[in-house]
């Protein structure tokens, strides 16, 4: 049998499938469910996606034939791998300390550096910022700057008198004066002098230091901030069409304006939806150039991804390290050209050299183990993804187009649309977070109730809910809802208080009442509450004696709903009879005998769709741990 001969036995063994021998199958699977609600997503965004795409679902996308380094550059700018610069921030303003964790973390891979200089104020500073560091080899961003004119003056002596030519220097600058405006709510001079320092720094860095980037476009804030990532997306194009329409009118060439232009998002933990997401973001930036200039080469973007901070956790914070992981893989798919990876403690305490390593290995094993460096768009022939980049891309610019309808971002910031709109999705995103419909892992899924964070932090943190006064968008993290009642319980405890405790009165059914159990203690481990389980019990008078034995402010009666009807009535008249001040819990819904066991004692009923955050809310006030 001749070679063509076994391809043609082998494929003949795996006839194709159409569409409608898939869709039989999800029917049966089905058996008369709704297919809307069981199997199609709905994305906080608005989207919605089947279970499954097939070749003729990407019959409408018009990027899909496009190769790598093709307009409209939905498959990235590179054509021969999808190497990226490994970036490191250094926190530390003290020149010669910021000097020597930047010089350690090169020897140890960073590939880029990220230096904060609002301290940086005199040439001998920043020479000795950059001791020891060659920025031809390693790109150097400054960032923080509170007089970017005179940094750039500062860099520029620093180099002479290193011996180091200007012009073959890599970095960038993080201006970004609407980015600044979007955090605080006014400009720091105003639009229209910043606009004349960018015009001033473009001139200068293109006869000075060719290779620098000026514009740094934060659609990060955007992120932290609680958006989607269509508002993100979609907020971020209008921030640099604003730049862009402004110097154009300004009479700068766009061929000096776009390639000194980065965009800088933040990467979350939904892993494809942030593939496409940064997919869409050169296409969506590709066309709007467009509409500037012929040029399709002008369309090309340089994009730094850096780990979200919006989905970061004081408790159980190790899970953080996971996080940044898948968060890392995606913008590492994505095509991204640089990233940084933060240390998974770094919003609460100062990271010490074990977290910055493990944030930084993160990408070299991405890179030297994994090989995501290897291949260009590794991406590339998933239908899911390219249908995920198209709808992305297509809510996204409906979003630009009505921002633009408004006379553009800062008037429509001004108006507090964009504003109004994000806090809208955060409403959203809170709700989810406080019902469970989105999961925190050690914060409000199966936290470790035994955890104490209080001492580890070392830095202040600022709640979303103390920043309610800013005119800007307010930097915010889902959990923190949950961390401030669980830091309010390990207060009180260190004010010599008793810590509440929950008993889990297990009785009757026995895969029930452990199933009912389990529930429970991680419900109200949430709040850091001291949980005593038992094995169960056969009759009342046992448990309610253990119960009270306990010292437990709470109970909470865990069994079926069969034989809540028979052990509820009495065990909550027992218990109310023994300490009225007891709080009576039942684990679960039994909708038909709600009233009566109220009446019985039963004080409140916890189940999967309680509402977590507000249920140990009123219980942190009921006990006295917040006023």
């Amino acid at each position: 049998m001749s070679e063509q001969d076994k391809k043609i036995n082998l494929f003949s063994e795996f006839p194709p499938v159409s569409r409608e021998q898939w869709e039989e199958v999800i029917e049966r699977d089905l058996k008369g469910a709704d297919r809307e609600r069981k199997i199609v997503w709905h994305t906080p965004e608005g989207l919605k996606f089947e279970p499954y795409y097939r070749r003729e679902d990407l019959a409408d996308i018009s990027h899909e034939p496009a190769l790598p380094g093709e307009f409209p550059f939905v498959r990235g700018n590179k054509t021969n791998s999808n190497g990226w610069e490994l970036r490191q921030e250094i926190e530390k303003a003290d020149a010669a300390k910021a000097n020597k964790e930047a010089v350690n973390a090169i020897t140890r891979g960073a590939e880029a550096i990220v230096f904060d200089v609002r301290e940086i104020s005199n040439a001998e500073q920043m020479e000795l910022l950059l001791k020891d560091i060659d920025p031809v080899s390693t790109p150097v961003q400054l960032t923080n700057s509170t007089n970017y004119k005179m940094t750039v003056n500062l860099f520029l002596e620093a180099l002479k008198n290193k011996g180091v030519d200007a012009k073959q220097a890599h970095g960038s600058l993080d201006f970004d004066p609407v980015g600044y405006f979007v955090l605080k709510g006014e400009f720091y001079n105003s639009w229209e002098d910043n606009l004349s320092e960018l015009i001033c720094l473009i001139d200068k860095i293109e006869e000075e230091l060719p290779n620098f980037s000026i514009l740094n476009i934060n659609g990060r804030f955007f992120h932290n901030g609680g958006a989607t990532i269509v508002q993100e997306l979609a907020y971020s194009l209008a921030v640099a069409n604003e730049y862009l329409a402004a110097l154009t009118d300004a009479g700068k060439e766009l061929k000096d304006i776009t390639p000194k232009m980065q965009f800088s998002f933040a990467i979350g933990s939904n892993y494809f939806m942030e593939i496409a997401k940064i997919r869409a973001a050169r296409m969506l930036w590709a066309n709007m150039v467009r509409q500037y200039t012929d040029d399709k080469e002008a369309g090309k973007v340089f994009i730094h991804v850096e780990t979200s901070t919006w989905n970061k956790t004081i408790y159980d914070p190790y899970v953080n390290m996971l996080r940044n992981t898948t968060e890392a893989m995606s913008g590492a798919i994505a095509g991204c050209d640089s990233m940084s990876v933060r240390p998974f403690d770094y919003f609460f305490r100062s990271p010490n050299d074990m977290s910055k390593r493990v944030a930084r290995n993160t990408q070299i094993i991405l890179k030297e183990e994994s090989h995501f460096n290897k291949t260009v768009d590794p991406s590339a022939g998933s239908y899911y993804i390219e249908k995920l980049t198209a709808s992305i891309a297509e809510a996204a610019w409906k979003l630009f187009v009505e921002t633009e309808a408004k006379c553009g971002f800062i008037k429509a910031f001004e108006n507090g649309d964009v504003k109004a709109d994000i806090e809208e999705t955060v409403k959203n995103r809170e709700e989810a977070i406080a019902r469970r419909k989105t999961s925190y892992i050690g914060t409000n899924q199966f936290p470790n109730a035994e955890e104490e964070m209080l001492d580890e932090l070392k830095k202040e943190i600022m709640f979303r809910v103390d920043q309610k006064d800013i005119k800007g968008l307010p930097q915010y993290r889902g959990a923190e809802p949950f961390e401030k009642l669980r830091l309010a319980t390990e207060k009180y405890i260190k004010d010599q208080n008793k810590k509440p405790g929950v008993y889990l009165l297990k009785i009757g059914n026995r895969a029930m009442r452990t199933a009912r159990a389990s529930f429970s203690s991680a419900f109200f481990g949430c709040a850091g509450y001291d949980i005593f389980d038992n094995l169960g019990f056969d009759n009342t008078k046992d448990a309610v004696t253990d119960a009270m034995k306990s010292k437990a402010e709470i109970i909470v009666i865990c069994s079926s709903d069969d034989d809540y009807v028979e052990y509820v009535p009495e065990l909550a008249k027992m218990i109310k009879t023994e300490d009225n001040k007891k709080n009576v819990i039942v684990a679960g819904y039994p909708k038909e005998h709600i009233d009566s066991f109220k009446q019985a004692g039963v004080d409140d009923f916890v189940h999967v769709k309680s509402n977590l955050l507000d249920t140990i809310t009123a219980y942190q006030k009921k006990l006295g741990v917040i006023k």
